[in-house]
């Protein structure tokens, strides 16, 4: 593994007390990071189809700008185990606490919810539960298995924590079969101190190589988010990390400070510099690339899993790798 940059920016050298401050204020976003408030039909049938399922959604809990673009286009993401989340990072806004026991009937719930909505790409995520001996694995697994029952030509990829000391319980998630395994690992290895401290960035790492020598047909993907304090040498290096673990698709997306006690925004990326980084991403040999300030792990997944088949396909074909 290559060895941990140990550098800083010229903010966090001129403000080192700044980061995850709770007076801090949050900032204005610009005009390229704007988005319209959720209305419209599509938006409302499907609030109404999770409200009835009593599910769970990534897209309301975490605060996500692109809700009312997918919501009204039928898409969600669908987030499972509860709404209380044992980690407590510092960039994320799903409620820290004891979770409540697992609700056995939310698998086949969110099958029902995931046919009525006729959706052909779903995305299923959690929160992190450290407190269950597999982590989770197995209610990822039996929610897959009813997605699959429901509506049969569904694919499926699933956002999973991290199942860090839970022997067995990654292997259970990945014999499931999804058609995506994605695990974000969020930022750069000299900020999970601070933004993401109770994961550890080699473990992530470890994950998804080891879904690829598991499984080498299934899809990979991870993402992090930039404009925490990262420098570009850094994200550089991550995405030779992931390359070298034999991910198939980065995501790379503007860090937008949820409440001011959450982590600061060090700065906002510009257009130019994401697409600068799609550059260096494709030219490193990702299958697919999403990098803009208001990319999120599950935004167009459905239409980005299709060219990521196509993606594979073409590679193939030209003798390149999976």
């Amino acid at each position: 593994m290559p060895t941990l940059l140990d550098t800083r920016t010229p903010s966090e050298l001129r403000h080192p007390e700044k980061r995850n401050r709770p007076d801090s204020p949050i900032q204005r976003k610009p005009e390229w990071i704007r988005v319209r408030a959720p209305s419209g039909p599509g938006y409302a049938q499907t609030l109404s189809i999770v409200r009835e399922n009593r599910l769970t959604t990534v897209c309301e809990e975490a605060g996500c700008p692109n809700i009312a673009e997918c919501w009204s286009q039928k898409h969600a993401t669908m987030m499972i185990m509860g709404e209380v989340c044992t980690r407590a990072c510092s960039f994320c806004n799903v409620r820290t606490g004891l979770p409540s026991p697992l609700d056995d009937d939310e698998p086949r719930r969110v099958g029902d919810a995931v046919a009525r909505m006729g959706l052909s790409h779903v995305v299923i995520t959690s929160v992190d539960r450290d407190d269950l001996e597999d982590g989770g694995a197995d209610h990822f697994a039996r929610t897959i298995a009813a997605i699959r029952a429901a509506s049969p030509g569904t694919t499926v990829e699933v956002l999973t924590p991290d199942f860090l000391r839970k022997a067995g319980a990654a292997e259970r998630v990945i014999d499931a079969a999804p058609d995506v395994f994605n695990h974000n690992l969020e930022t750069v290895p000299r900020l999970y101190l601070s933004i993401r401290p109770g994961a550890r960035y080699y473990h992530s790492l470890r994950l998804l190589e080891r879904v690829k020598e598991r499984a080498p047909d299934q899809f990979t993907k991870s993402g992090i988010m930039v404009g925490l304090g990262e420098t570009r040498q850094e994200v550089m290096q991550v995405m030779d990390d992931m390359r070298s673990a034999g991910i198939d698709f980065i995501t790379i997306g503007q860090y937008l400070q949820p409440t001011r006690k959450h982590a600061v925004v060090d700065r906002f990326v510009t257009p130019e510099e994401f697409e600068g980084y799609a550059v260096a991403a494709r030219a490193k040999g990702f299958l697919m690339v999403s990098a803009s300030p208001l990319t999120r792990s599950s935004h167009h997944a459905g239409d980005d899993f299709a060219r990521l088949k196509a993606a594979r396909i073409a590679a193939k074909g030209q003798g390149g790798a999976s």
